[in-house]
């Protein structure tokens, strides 16, 4: 067989493989019709549970924001702008991006995955990250995607990390490692709900631990999570990974609270 002829049908095999996934969604989408999690249109068509009304109506995190943290900050401000906060006290972290305010279809897809084991919007989710990675960070190369983890009691009982499912999920669409392994959260913390922020720290403070310093040793990690509120949380993480010899912890998430 000539080197045209391979070239041929491995196109060929390609298209097939496509044209198959484009077949089997839509026998799946007929025996299992989809809604957007917003308002409950059939076929969003925007994502694959997010329609393009309700996206639209999502409050985006836009600049500007603070440089470090990317917490949107009122007004025009046309220099680099560092908040209070990171002012006071620099976070371990190089920058934390954030796709959108955790309300609207954004904070209600992140409350039944979270909540309710909507285990199918993670892949709509995923794209959101990938959209604000390609936005904030095009411009940054990382040797590894990793999730803030949670406690082994917790990931018992609810079945699942979610944030690790996200990360996951990103890692494949941009070809990066997951390296899961390698922070974990040695001790159990109470939801961060509603803790102020100093409660927040004190909660979170030492709670996570990295791992296999061999493999952090001078990476560019990504960290990913599905909300940020304070900070506290991915500041203690990076903390950790900071210790353990990464050289960068850039930070991603879903949401912003």
């Amino acid at each position: 067989m000539s080197k045209g002829q391979r070239s041929g049908r491995k196109r060929l095999s390609t298209f097939d493989r496509e044209a198959f996934a484009r077949s089997g969604r839509a026998v799946l989408d007929m025996c299992y019709p989809r809604n957007c999690v917003g308002c409950g249109v059939s076929s969003p068509g925007a994502f694959r549970y997010i329609c393009w009304d309700c996206w639209s109506d999502a409050s985006r995190i836009e600049a500007p924001f603070c440089r470090l943290c990317g917490d949107p900050v009122a007004g025009s401000v046309d220099h680099e702008f560092v908040c209070y906060a990171c002012s006071a006290e620099k976070p371990f972290f190089e920058g934390a991006r954030s796709a959108a305010r955790y309300d609207g279809v954004v904070g209600e897809a992140l409350r039944q995955l979270k909540y309710e084991k909507a285990l199918w919007l993670v892949p709509d989710l995923a794209e959101l990250l990938l959209s604000c990675l390609q936005a904030e960070y095009s411009d940054l190369k990382f040797d590894c995607v990793l999730p803030v983890p949670l406690h082994h009691v917790r990931r018992r009982e609810r079945g699942y990390n979610q944030s690790a499912l996200l990360s996951r999920a990103l890692a494949r669409r941009i070809g990066c490692e997951s390296g899961r392994r390698l922070l974990r959260r040695i001790r159990p913390t109470s939801t961060q709900t509603n803790l102020t922020a100093p409660q927040r720290l004190s909660n979170v403070n030492n709670a996570f631990e990295s791992r296999r310093h061999e493999r952090l040793a001078e990476r560019n990690v990504l960290l990913v999570d599905d909300v940020m509120t304070t900070g506290a949380t991915v500041n203690a993480c990076a903390k950790a990974l900071k210790q353990g010899g990464a050289q960068s912890v850039h930070v991603l998430t879903v949401a912003r609270g």
